[in-house]
């Protein structure tokens, strides 16, 4: 949801306007707002909201965050560039307007004036400038660097106007600029400090940690936007899901976003409410291609053979969700049955084998992450116990979220469970993974010279007809290679009691609507 005048929305070019036009057409929305509207006349104002999850954030420096709790907690204190809405189109976030050069390589942003940070600093042009220089330098690390690849320099024009030179047109760039990856940092900041006091410009500040306890945030009355109505936000971290539960059923805790939809059903009714969203994010057994015999395609795709699809979804989810292919963006959606083995075939996978020289089978060292997502353990074990007959042994690694977040990011395993945030834009979903210069292709092990030209002609490419054909043929690529096997989208199951209104869930998995959530 924009915080400006919708008045003030920025002058989408022939670039961008491809990304609007696919996104309207799709309908992507998410559901209805938990236990109330987020566009109620007079929400009260007061109160202190906590909020239940598993895992205490593992890092709250925002180019480096990954784990799902820390992106949630991030989300609340920094700003972006651009936003999107509760229906995932771009808007204005910390740039109020933009404008695109009739040949698409340069793009102007006005900056909003009067925004502060929460250590009361002016932001400016020349924060935004710091910040996509810091997240394009290697030395930073950023996980989202490689969306702002074809960001050539960044120039602070005044105190409140940037302009980004373009190696080349980007039709994702708006998109990939809203992710809070992208968050802008005051310039004097450093990463050291962030770590421990966040200085954002979000509609929330830091106000206590308790270590592996609780996040406690408290309402920046200082947001350029309309005003947070809560007086503060707790993150309150309870192991485990069916906990949260009972926790909200004595009212120790009034909102929670869930994954697994068997506690979900038990926590319909009474004083809760839920309600189901329809994610992007997608579960999938990754393998790293640079690793031992996944090197070799036909053990990868013996895997993919192996592996029935819809087993896993009803196993580990109880069947809420649906199959996928790699890319879940509405407007660009692969088609699953697009794929070598669009069902399981236990004899192609032998054939795989064969041809790998494997007929005796193959050892894999598989990571899965316990804590940050519920399904995680029983998707492995069932995938475990599919493969198995396929003379293929997954030798499971049961983490917890940190350290398989470090494991992950390090590209140190051979194969692992997850589930990945989705996009409403394929190139910020996948650009840094599968291309020869992706900030976290290590993580993929896997690229080529056919996918870096068909993800250079997505960027380049406003068409949203031509955009989806380009994108089926990188959906096609990564099918034929197998270098992950993707299994399903599911939902988030959003518990609220019944005192909480104004809640909005995003698609996306966003929690930014907290910023318009009230208690009564």
């Amino acid at each position: 949801m924009t915080r400006g005048s919708r008045a003030q929305r920025g002058t989408l070019s022939v670039i961008s306007l491809g990304l609007a036009v696919a996104m309207a057409a799709s309908g992507c929305s998410s559901s209805t707002a938990t236990g109330g509207s987020s566009t109620a006349a007079s929400p009260k104002v007061g109160g202190n909201l906590v909020v239940g999850i598993t895992t205490d954030p593992d890092n709250l420096f925002p180019w480096k965050a990954t784990q799902f709790q820390a992106v949630n907690v991030l989300q609340t204190l920094y700003g972006t560039l651009t936003e999107f809405d509760k229906d995932l189109n771009v808007v204005p976030g910390l740039a109020e307007s933009w404008t695109v050069s009739s040949d698409g390589l340069t793009v102007t942003m006005k900056l909003r004036t009067g925004v502060k940070f929460a250590d009361g600093t002016t932001f400016g042009s020349e924060d935004v400038k710091f910040s996509l220089d810091k997240i394009k330098d290697k030395a930073t690390a950023a996980v989202a660097a490689s969306s702002l690849a074809s960001v050539k320099s960044v120039d602070a024009t005044d105190a409140n106007t940037v302009t980004l030179h373009l190696s080349a047109p980007d039709a994702g760039l708006l998109a990939n600029l809203a992710v809070i990856n992208m968050a802008i940092l005051p310039s004097e900041s450093t990463e050291q400090s962030l770590k421990t006091t966040p200085d954002g410009t979000g509609p929330f500040v830091m106000k206590e940690r308790k270590a592996s306890q609780s996040i406690t945030l408290a309402r920046n009355d200082a947001y350029w936007g309309p005003k947070a109505n809560l007086d503060t936000l707790e993150f309150r971290i309870i192991p485990d899901e069916t906990s949260i539960v009972s926790a909200m059923q004595s009212n120790n805790v009034q909102l929670a976003i869930l994954n697994d939809p068997l506690v979900a059903k038990t926590a319909q009714g009474g004083s809760l409410t839920v309600t189901k969203t329809a994610q992007l994010s997608y579960h999938v057994l990754q393998l790293n291609a640079s690793r031992s015999v996944l090197a070799d395609v036909n053990v990868r795709l013996a895997i993919q053979c192996a592996v029935d699809r819809q087993q896993v979804l009803d196993t580990a989810a109880l069947g809420e969700g649906e199959v996928t292919g790699p890319i879940t963006s509405p407007a660009y959606k692969s088609d699953p049955s697009s794929r070598p083995c669009p069902k399981r075939d236990l004899a192609k996978a032998a054939d795989y084998l064969a041809k790998a020289g494997k007929s005796d089978g193959v050892t894999i060292k598989t990571i899965v992450s316990q804590g940050e997502y519920a399904t995680s353990v029983a998707e492995a074990q069932n995938l475990k116990a599919q493969l198995a007959e396929a003379k293929i042994t997954l030798d499971l690694e049961v983490l917890a979220s940190d350290p398989y977040v470090n494991k992950w990011i390090a590209g140190d395993f051979d194969a692992a469970v997850a589930l990945n945030g989705g996009r409403p834009d394929p190139d910020g979903m996948y650009g840094r993974y599968f291309t020869s210069t992706g900030n976290l292709n290590k993580v993929a092990g896997y690229h080529s010279a056919d996918l870096d030209a068909l993800f250079a002609q997505g960027k380049q490419t406003s068409d949203p007809t031509a955009r989806k054909g380009i994108y089926t043929k990188v959906s096609d690529n990564l099918e034929a290679n197998a270098p992950w096997i993707w299994l399903f989208t599911g939902f988030t199951y959003t518990a609220s009691s019944s005192k909480v209104s104004g809640f909005t869930p995003m698609a996306n998995g966003s929690v930014q609507y907290l910023r318009t959530t009230s208690l009564s």
